[in-house]
Formats: C-alpha cells, sequence, structure tokens
C-alpha cells in the first residue's frame, strides 16, 4: 500500500500513472491496484490530472484572455500536458462554474471582471450555446434564426427542413429562449408546441385542436374551448411535421399571418386576433407539400444539415452530451469503451441525432442490467451492449482513422453535471423515460423474493429487449412510410386509404410482401371502379377457378380485401376480382431478400451527388440497402478506389455488385474493384435518381440476377446507353406504344388514358394487351411490330422485346415515366408532325456551328478564360443552362479530349437546352494540360443524338489540311464554310 502511496507522489503530475502502468511496477493486477488506489482515497489518473490542468489554464489564460479551445490544448500538450480537446473543455466547464465566467464568440473564451455586467451581445448567446454546432456546421443556420427572432416587430415567421431527427424541434426551442434572454420577449413569452402528425388521421380533429372550436361546431362539442393559437398569443406556436396539416388548415394560418386573426370551428361571424411568430417544422421536400400561397408568406426557411454531413468533432461532442444526461438521470459516473465510442462516431445513423441519442440509451439501459448485477462504482458501457447496427460502425474507422484519433485517445468517462442542456422533444427513437428506474425496481424486488441471480438477468433483460423491439419497430414504422401523395393525385384519395388498409391485412397473413403491391393495387382499383362507373363490359378473370383451387390461402385473403375495399369505396366489386387480387398476392409474396444472398448497390459519383439519389432510393422503398460514395474533384481516382473497396466489400452478399457511375474514372472502377476483392461487379454508367430506384428494386426480388439488372437497366433509363434507342431504319408504319397488364383492361387502360392526357398532340396508336386474355403477348408483340413502328411497351407486365424501352406504370404514376415516355417519343416517332427530310451530315454540321458562337483570332492568358469566354456565349445565346459551364469544368478536372493542337472540351448532357457548338481560334497557342499547346476550341453542347456530326467534326479535325483552313480562315463566314463543306473561298 505505501509501495502505491509513493509511487504515485513520485509521478507526473501533468501525466499520471494509469491503473495498468502502477500495476506493471508493481507486478500485481490492475483491478487490485484500483481496489487499493480507492481505499486510500485516491482519484484515478484522469482526476489526479486534473488540479495540475486547471491551475495551467488559469495561468495561460491570464496571459491570452480571448484563447480558443483548440488553442488552449495546444498549448498545454506544449507544457506537459497529454490531453484531448475534450478532457480542456471538461475543465474549462468546471473553472467557469467555479468564477464568473462569460464564453464570448462560441469557441473563443474569456475571463469575465467579477464586477462587470455581461454586456447585451454576450447574454444573446447563451442560448444557442447548448445547440451543438452553433459556432461549426450550424453556424449559418443559427444566425438565420437569430435574424428571424429580433427582426421587428414581432420576429419572422420561420419554416425549419431537415430530415427527421436533425434537431428541428432543439432548434426551435432556442429560438424561443433567445427571444427571451435578448429582451425581445418577456420571460413568460408562452412557446405551444404542436405536433400535426399526431391527428393526421382526423383533420377535424386536427384544426379544432389548433384553432378551438364553439359548442355545438360537431358532435360531441358542448363547451367553448380555446384552440393553441389562442394559448400561443404574443408568443411563439411551432408546428412540428407541418406537411401533414390539411390545406384547410394551412389557408386558415396564412390568413391567421396576412391579417392576424382567425375563426374558431363553428363560428362564421367573429374573427379573433393574435401575434405571434409562427415556427414550423418539416421533414418533406417543401414545395411538394406546402401550398403556394402558404409557402410564400413564410420569408425564413432554415434547413438543417444531416448527422453524416456534420464534422466529427460535432458528433463526438453529441455522443458525450447525451452521454451525460444518462449519467445525471442514474446519478453515476458513465465510462464508454474506446471501441464503443468508435462505434457510436462512425456508423451509418439514418435516424440523425434522435437516433443516436436512442441508441445511446439504450446500450446505456444495458449496461446498466450489468451494473446492478456487478454492482461497481462506474457504469461501463462496452461493444457489447451496442445494437448490431451500430457495431458495424468500426468497419468504417479506416477511412478516418486520423480524425478519430484527433478527438479520442481512450474510453470516454462522463461524471453526472448539475449543467443541463436545453431538453431535446421527445421523439419516436427513445425508450420510456423511466426505463432505469423499471429495472431497478423489478431486480429489487426479485431480488428480495430470493429468486436466482441467473433467472432475474433473463427476466429483465427479456423486458429490455421487448422495449428495445418495440422501438426499432416504432423506428422502422417511421422509415418505411411510403410516399404515396402522387398516387393520391391520381386516384384520389379514396382508393389510396382503401389499399393501405387492404396491405395492412395482407401483411397479418403474408408479413414479407412488397411494398410495391401498393401502387399495383391501387391503380388496378382505380381501373375497376371507374368500369363499374362507366358501366362498361366487366372483366372475367379466364384463372378465377384455378386460382381457387391451387392457391387456396391467398383466394381466402384476398376475398377478406375485397370485401374491404369494397366497403370503404362504397362499390360492391365482382367475384372475379377476388382472382385478380389473389394473382397479385402471389407475385407479390416473397421473403426478404435482405436475409439471404441479393444483389448489391452501390452508386459512385464527382461532387455530392450519391448520397442523395441513395437516400431517396432507399426511403421510398424502406430499405437501408444502396450505397453510396462521393468522389471530391480534388480527390485522385486512386484514393476514391481505396475507400470504394469497403463500401463494395459491404455491399456483397454473394450474387455480385452493381455499380451506377455516372461519367469519368469511376465507369472504370468496377474491374479494378473485382480483380482487388474477387466480387463479380457489373457497371451501368450516367446515373440518376431514376435509375437508383429502379436498380434497388429488382435486386429486392428474390433470385434476381446481377446481368439481368444491368441489361435492364440499360434498357429502361434512356439517359444510360443511348446508342441502344438509336432508333433503327426510317419506315413508313404508323407509331406505335403498347399498354401491357394482367387483363389488358385495368391497369393498361389506365395507363393508356394517362399516356393520351400527357400527349394530346401526339400521332401514336396506343394499344393494349393482357398478360391472362392475350394468348401468346410475345406473338403479339411481334405481330404490332410487323405492323406499327413500336416505340415503347408500358405496364405491369415486363416483357422484354430487343431495342425496345420498357416503362413501369409506377414510373408513369410517379412522372418521371411520363417524360421519359416523351422524349422517345420525339426521338424515335411522330410525336411533332414531319417536316422535310433530315439533312446530311454537313448541314447537320452547319446547324450546329452558327456565327454567333465563332471566335476567331482571340488572345487569352490560359485554359480557364477559354471556358469561360465560350461557356458564357452558350448561357447567354439560350443553349445551355449556368450549370453547363460548372460541368464543363468538372470534367476537365477528371479528364481531357486534346489532340493535334485542339481541345474539345463539353460537360453534362442534362444542361443542354438545344444542341450546339461554340469555337475559339487563338492568336498565340495556350497550354491545356500537361504541356499539351492548344490553337483551336470546340466546346461542344451535344448529347448522343448528333453522332453523326461529331464523328463528321472528328474527321475534319484529324485532316491536317481542314485544320489548317481553319487556323487561317479571316471570317466568320469563311471559318464555317470549311468546317461544313471543306470549300475555301
Amino acid at each position: 500500500m505505501q509501495q502505491l502511496q509513493d509511487i504515485i507522489n513520485q509521478e507526473n503530475k501533468k501525466n499520471p500513472l494509469t491503473d495498468e502502468e502502477i500495476a506493471k511496477q508493481l507486478g500485481m493486477g490492475r483491478s487490485d491496484v484500483a481496489k487499493i488506489r480507492r481505499s486510500l482515497g485516491i482519484g484515478n489518473s484522469r482526476q489526479r490530472m486534473r488540479e495540475p490542468m486547471k491551475k495551467a489554464i488559469q495561468e495561460i489564460l491570464a496571459g491570452f484572455p480571448a484563447l480558443s479551445e483548440r488553442a488552449l490544448t495546444q498549448k498545454l500538450n506544449e507544457a506537459g500536458f497529454c490531453v484531448s480537446r475534450h478532457a480542456v473543455s471538461e475543465v474549462w466547464q468546471q473553472i467557469k462554474a467555479a468564477e464568473p465566467t462569460q464564453p464570448l464568440n462560441g469557441n473563443r473564451i474569456r475571463r469575465a471582471d467579477n464586477h462587470s455586467p455581461a454586456t447585451s451581445k454576450e447574454r444573446l448567446q447563451t442560448a444557442f450555446d447548448a445547440l451543438i454546432g452553433s459556432q461549426g456546421s450550424l453556424r449559418t443556420q443559427v444566425e438565420l434564426a437569430k435574424a428571424a427572432v429580433l427582426y421587428p416587430p414581432k420576429g419572422l415567421h420561420t419554416l425549419i427542413a431537415g430530415a427527421t431527427g436533425v434537431g428541428k424541434s432543439e432548434l426551435a426551442f432556442c429560438m424561443h429562449r433567445f427571444a427571451v434572454e435578448s429582451g425581445n420577449k418577456p420571460e413568460h413569452t408562452p412557446f405551444v408546441v404542436f405536433n400535426c402528425a399526431d391527428y393526421a388521421e382526423t383533420p377535424q380533429l386536427l384544426m379544432a385542436q389548433l384553432f378551438g372550436y364553439v359548442k355545438g361546431a360537431f358532435t360531441g362539442a358542448d363547451t367553448d374551448k380555446e384552440g393553441l393559437v389562442e394559448k400561443a398569443n404574443q408568443g411563439m406556436l411551432f408546428l412540428d411535421e407541418i406537411h401533414r396539416l390539411p390545406p384547410e388548415g394551412q389557408e386558415i394560418l396564412y390568413y391567421l399571418i396576412d391579417k392576424g386573426k382567425f375563426r374558431r370551428l363553428g363560428e362564421s361571424d367573429t374573427f379573433r386576433g393574435v401575434t405571434l411568430m409562427l415556427i414550423a417544422a418539416t421533414t418533406e421536400n417543401i414545395e411538394s407539400f406546402l401550398l403556394l400561397p402558404f409557402r410564400r408568406r413564410i420569408p425564413m426557411v432554415i434547413e438543417l444539415p444531416g448527422l453524416a454531413q456534420r464534422p466529427l468533432e460535432e458528433r463526438f461532442q453529441i455522443i458525450v452530451s447525451f452521454v451525460r444526461e444518462e449519467a445525471s438521470r442514474i446519478q453515476l459516473t458513465i465510462r464508454v469503451a474506446y471501441n464503443a465510442v468508435v462505434a457510436l462516431l462512425m456508423y451509418e445513423c439514418h435516424g440523425n441525432i434522435g437516433q443516436l441519442r436512442s441508441d445511446i440509451q439504450v446500450a446505456c439501459a444495458r449496461a446498466f442490467l450489468k451494473h446492478m448485477v456487478q454492482k461497481e462504482e462506474l457504469l461501463k458501457v462496452e461493444i457489447t451492449d451496442l445494437a448490431p447496427q451500430v457495431v458495424r460502425g468500426l468497419l468504417y474507422l479506416t477511412e478516418q482513422r486520423h480524425v478519430v484519433e484527433a478527438i479520442l485517445q481512450g474510453d470516454l468517462e462522463v461524471s453526472p453535471t448539475d449543467q443541463q442542456r436545453y431538453p431535446l422533444q421527445e421523439t419516436p427513437y427513445l425508450l420510456p423515460g423511466a426505463v432505469y428506474q423499471e429495472i431497478e425496481d423489478n431486480y429489487i424486488k426479485m431480488e428480495n423474493q430470493g429468486i436466482d441471480i441467473s433467472i432475474i438477468n433473463r427476466v429483465i433483460s427479456d423486458e429490455l429487449e421487448m422495449k428495445v423491439r418495440q422501438l426499432i419497430k416504432q423506428v422502422q414504422k417511421n422509415k418505411r412510410t411510403l410516399i404515396r401523395q402522387d398516387l393520391e393525385k391520381i386516384v384520389g384519395e379514396k382508393i389510396v386509404n382503401a389499399v393501405d388498409r387492404m396491405i395492412k391485412l395482407a401483411k397479418t397473413r403474408l408479413p414479407d410482401i412488397d411494398d410495391s403491391l401498393f401502387y399495383c393495387l391501387s391503380t388496378h382499383l382505380a381501373a375497376s371502379c371507374e368500369r363499374l362507373r362507366m358501366n362498361t363490359k366487366l372483366i372475367v378473370n379466364p384463372q378465377f377457378q384455378q386460382l381457387q383451387n391451387e392457391y387456396p390461402s391467398e383466394y381466402e385473403l384476398a376475398g377478406k380485401m375485397i370485401q374491404i375495399a369494397s366497403y370503404y369505396l362504397g362499390n360492391d366489386l365482382p367475384e372475379d376480382e377476388i382472382g385478380f387480387i389473389t394473382m397479385y398476392l402471389k407475385a407479390y409474396a416473397k421473403k426478404d431478400p435482405l436475409n439471404g444472398a441479393h444483389v448489391g448497390v452501390v452508386v459512385l459519383t464527382h461532387g455530392r451527388v450519391a448520397e442523395g439519389m441513395v437516400q431517396v432510393a432507399n426511403r421510398l422503398l424502406g430499405v437501408e440497402y444502396a450505397k453510396a460514395l462521393e468522389m471530391p474533384l480534388e480527390e485522385s481516382s486512386e484514393a476514391a478506389l481505396q475507400r470504394a473497396l469497403p463500401i463494395v466489400r459491404q455491399a456483397d452478399s454473394g450474387k455480385g455488385v452493381l455499380i451506377l457511375a455516372d461519367m469519368g474514372s469511376l465507369v472504370g472502377f468496377g474491374k479494378l474493384i473485382t480483380d482487388a476483392l474477387g466480387v463479380v461487379t457489373r457497371t451501368v454508367t450516367r446515373v440518376n435518381t431514376p435509375m437508383v430506384i429502379e436498380a434497388v428494386r429488382k435486386a429486392l426480388v428474390p433470385d434476381a440476377d446481377i446481368d439481368e439488372i444491368a441489361n435492364a437497366l440499360k434498357w429502361d433509363n434512356l439517359s444510360c446507353e443511348l446508342d441502344e434507342y438509336h432508333g433503327g431504319p426510317e419506315n413508313k408504319l404508323p407509331d406505335a406504344i403498347v399498354s401491357i397488364c394482367l387483363t389488358g383492361r385495368g391497369t393498361a387502360e389506365w395507363v393508356a388514358r394517362m399516356i393520351d392526357d400527357f400527349m394530346p398532340e401526339k400521332q401514336v396508336k396506343l394499344i393494349t394487351l393482357g398478360a391472362l386474355t392475350d394468348e401468346d403477348v410475345q406473338s403479339r408483340l411481334t405481330q404490332i411490330g410487323q405492323s406499327y413502328n413500336l416505340l415503347a411497351v408500358v405496364g405491369t407486365i415486363r416483357t422484354l422485346v430487343p431495342g425496345i424501352p420498357f416503362i413501369t406504370a409506377k414510373e408513369i404514376v410517379k412522372g418521371n415515366g411520363l417524360e421519359k415516355l416523351k422524349k422517345i417519343v420525339r426521338l424515335r416517332g411522330g410525336y411533332y408532325k414531319p417536316g422535310p427530310e433530315l439533312p446530311d451530315t454537313a448541314c447537320l454540321l452547319n446547324g450546329l456551328i452558327r456565327p454567333e458562337l465563332v471566335f476567331l483570332k482571340q488572345f487569352c492568358h490560359n485554359k480557364n478564360e477559354v471556358l469561360n469566354s465560350l461557356g458564357q456565349r452558350l448561357i447567354r445565346q439560350g443553349y445551355v443552362r449556368e450549370q453547363y459551364i460548372v460541368s464543363i469544368h468538372e470534367r476537365e478536372a477528371l479528364a481531357q479530349t486534346v489532340f493535334q493542337d485542339v481541345a474539345l472540351p463539353h460537360g453534362s448532357p442534362e444542361y443542354i437546352v438545344k444542341p450546339a457548338i461554340a469555337v475559339m481560334t487563338l492568336k498565340q497557342p495556350i497550354e491545356w494540360v500537361d504541356g499539351h499547346q492548344v490553337e483551336i476550341v470546340f466546346m461542344l453542347a451535344l448529347n448522343s443524338y448528333q453522332k453523326d456530326a461529331f464523328r463528321k467534326l472528328y474527321a475534319l479535325l484529324n485532316d491536317g489540311e481542314q485544320l489548317l483552313k481553319m487556323k487561317r480562315s479571316e471570317n466568320i463566314e469563311q471559318f464555317i464554310r470549311v468546317v461544313t463543306d471543306g470549300e475555301m473561298f
């Protein structure tokens, strides 16, 4: 014992010895050292270092009062300490608690005069100090929030947008506190919170909660009742999930914003006046879910980034704050193992801050149970206490190891504190608040009853895991909310609601049913109801008896689903409909492919594009499946490839990985990845969001084959391989589009009507086919191809016809399919009335190289000057959009097209309004890349449909004589003539 005392007395006070280091010197176990140390009343190494560090901090700040935490940490380490910025921050907080201090400008620190009151500017910052990132990634958002609060006379109405769990509610709460602390609002200013989702299924009740009602307004309204709007008078009203507010509610709100008046439900004459600041929050696209007049009346829009877009240092601070909250709740010091902290830092936290808080709480709850058994002084959170999806975060450590090591040197130890952060609003990600008390009460109760310790552990563990499963179900429910508003616009709310209830019933018997069934049933029922309304001849299901005999359980379920549909739609649907629903159930009742081998999907793009596409696809299809890699323009291909390897390895489950790339070097990653990992890959280029959605949907299908998916994507996506849609030889046959479904009458007719409405000026024949009613669909398509110029096949039944694109009915519903179809008709068929015969290649060039786009004998200093000059001319003349010039610079940073003394810069075709070529000849050659000198620049605003013109131009540029004539041209007309027909005047 004396030896231990002597060792500690002689240790370096700036870097005290750990229990393990002392144990090595004494030749005993670490736990024995800890026990002796505690019996002597000696703290651990961190605790022993606090006093010397506190003294050092005070000495440093005496000379540098405005030092930042980062700089302070650096000076301490230079003085012989070995501490992290987090440890410095904790000691600094203790100093502030003991001495009157005031933070200034976020992380900047100064000691306040004990006798001087804090300035107004200093006080204004305290409300947002609790918001981690207020001086970092959220600085812009915080400044906007402050401006909104301080704007006279009552502040600017504000809309906060961001994904679930990013901290919208916390920002709103901080805005209210800031309004009070700044003196803009009195101390007891009301802050009324209402979540519109709580009453989304009953709009009348939602309106009653918001605006109140008078006696007799509706059944059960026995007295007058004040609404939340009145309660928020002279204060702030925070409406969360405002996209769930019905249109009539939005209309009342924007009248309230304009006039400061509203009526309670049931009032017809009386207007009531209020003065308030409205803060609204939404997780959805503002333009899609909020009425335009309402959007126009909210001048301040603040968008919050997701957790993945914020620095790891801020994420670490958030983790610390949540652990501290748990420590304060249970009044115990919590030690989180190093690997557990790393996993929390690195895992894919799709529910953002809300989910992170939940995962930390679940881990602490599991650790608390062990603590009850082992009765240790600390609550220890180990890697085994984390959920499996959190543990997978360790796989990503190599990607940002240097960042992690800069913020974390060992285990994280957090003590209880009375300094509470402003509380986050409750979210669907939280366990019940009394979970620790329940664990402790149940444990003590059973222990007092003499129940065996192993049984106690099992019972309480089961109870805790049940709560965790309930939480997970709630999270999955939130994540799997399908975006059905588009369908409501097409088939009506009644049908969508009916199908929703049908699907819920189906899932009680077939829990793994594909969510895509929702779209098919909606369109099928819409067509059936339309036939009933029009008294059209009903369809007879030719397989009715066979389905009833072969699939009795599905048939029985379909019968109950039809009863639900008949009840909610107010129509008696015929018995044959049961057969159709049975077929859908058989087609879509599939096992979860993610539990077995499946084709992986990885999206690779330059710039910040891939994450957004993957997020949309995963959310729409209710999975966390597709993976993304975004390659900054300054990153080397080799570095990006190294980052791609672990992502592809994670995505592979044995059936290969489909790589969807945009352009450049990323297109060649597939082969390199296969060589490095041995994983089968297929690459599809020119990726866009619809392609990612379709790829994920196809990969979810059991027995999906990577080659089939890749080939199908090339057919489906017009932007992918346009050369495959070259249109074939011209013919005199009339144009046709085939719409196909099970019967040829339901969805097929409905899709055909949508196409007809969308393209009224078309000159295209619409033909419907039924997979059941037409004996041989493939033969029928062949016959149609002999009589018509078949442009495309659309519908619910995929039928591959070589060279003919297929568009799903789901794409038609969402609108992007109609746009794709319009392109196909325009490019391959007779959407426009026939004009004169196509000009030859020379005339094509003549139409592309126009006089206003040609600049001769120009003097430019460098490549960028040329690119900007030609790009701006194309923009001003209306040939391309502004983003085109950005895409040119991005492509030039990746790869250049240079030969002879000619450069051919070009950008992304999606930003081209109409095709053109801009040209510049130079007085003096300039360096284009790696010493290559250029005298002529052709900026190409072309897509694959101008390939013949490009081939002609390419041939001319490889002709030395023609190239010399271009350089010697004295005027624009002369130059264009050289290009188009080679003559020189």
